[in-house]
């Protein structure tokens, strides 16, 4: 079902995802109101919804969905471009993905696009819906009042190279996944690495955010910034981010390149860099996501020596890229989204031999 208050958008729309045999659209509404009439009828598998509408904003809409009757949602705004706050409402209020449709050239982009919004409002009605929200709201944490707000930790000034790496990769649902993970972790936690499969612009404000929820430093990566105890990086949209090492230090390295499994940046890229530079001294952790991205990354760190877990299926909103490291033989033990953050700190422990 697609719910956008143009016309053209909504004719456009129903014209790509129709053109595949594995999706009929079902029906359109110009605005949240028309469509709360027609879901009872039409019972979509998915909605494809637009932010900007008259009578009820679309993230509004989604809130009230989600309570009343949960799907899967694919949010297509002109606003999750430049305005990433509202991507951020978007995705915290329980949206599967999101398509940024631009305010010219709509024809052109929905031509070159078609492909992946058909990818992704596929992906979407396989999405686990109530697991996704289970994950909405988190249990609050304590706000940062300690030292670190005034003085930096010196924690991180004496770095070993038997140091643990916590690398982890997510994609579809992992943005709230991430956020369950990470806000439980205490500020003493092994310096952690992310790929989050996410468009340009739209890591920063995700980055931000979570660094006012959690205990960690989080934040997008620099080129060159050093992964420390206590700190979690999660790489920059539409660039690829290494993990390399200088003597007794691990830095990353953010680069352009070419997409890797149609992703940049690619989990298989951080994965493998892991695998390289950190060997055993390294956890992966392959998360919610669809697609197969960072399976045979996950494959050579476990080669390596490395630690290897995958996000458990009956935790994950899309079981499929940790079903494909699963099939390959990269993972050690699956464990479900919350048992992740103790399995973080054990490999802490046993990097410091305690």
């Amino acid at each position: 079902m697609i719910v956008d208050d143009s016309a053209l958008m909504r004719q456009m729309l129903s014209a790509v995802l129709a053109a595949d045999p594995g999706i009929e659209v079902c029906g359109t509404a110009a605005d949240p109101v028309f469509a709360r009439g027609k879901l009872d009828a039409l019972r979509p598998d998915v909605m494809v919804l637009d932010v900007e509408m008259p009578r009820m904003d679309g993230i509004t809409f989604l809130r009230q969905l989600m309570a009343e009757r949960p799907m899967p949602v694919v949010i297509c705004s002109t606003l999750t471009g430049a305005g990433t706050e509202t991507s951020m409402q978007a995705l915290a209020a329980g949206a599967v993905s999101i398509v940024t449709k631009p305010r010219l050239g709509l024809r052109e982009f929905l031509r070159d696009a078609s492909e992946d919004l058909i990818q992704t409002v596929k992906a979407a009605a396989s999405a686990n819906v109530h697991r996704l929200l289970a994950s909405v709201a988190p249990a609050p944490v304590a706000p940062k009042l300690s030292a670190d707000a005034v003085l930096p930790s010196t924690s991180g000034a004496m770095v070993h190279t038997t140091d643990r790496i916590v690398a982890i990769g997510t994609s579809t649902g992992g943005t709230l996944a991430l956020e369950a993970v990470l806000t439980a972790l205490p500020a003493n936690c092994p310096g952690i690495i992310i790929v989050q499969h996410m468009p340009e612009k739209f890591t920063g404000a995700f980055a931000h955010r979570l660094d006012g929820l959690c205990r960690i430093s989080v934040r997008e990566a620099s080129n060159g910034e050093r992964v420390l105890p206590g700190q979690a990086l999660i790489a920059p949209g539409g660039r690829h981010m290494l993990l390399k090492r200088s003597g007794a230090q691990y830095h990353v390295e953010v680069i352009d390149g070419p997409l890797v499994n149609r992703h940049r940046p690619s989990v298989d890229v951080l994965f493998r860099s892991v695998a390289g530079c950190a060997g055993r001294n390294a956890l992966g952790i392959i998360m919610t996501g669809m697609g197969d991205d960072g399976a045979r990354g996950l494959k050579e760190m476990r080669t390596a020596g490395a630690c290897t877990i995958a996000q458990d299926e009956a935790t994950c909103v899309v079981y499929g890229m940790p079903k494909e490291a699963v099939k390959l033989g990269a993972v050690e033990r699956s464990l479900s989204l919350g048992e992740l953050p103790a399995a973080i700190l054990a490999a802490g422990r046993v990097a410091h031999g305690a």
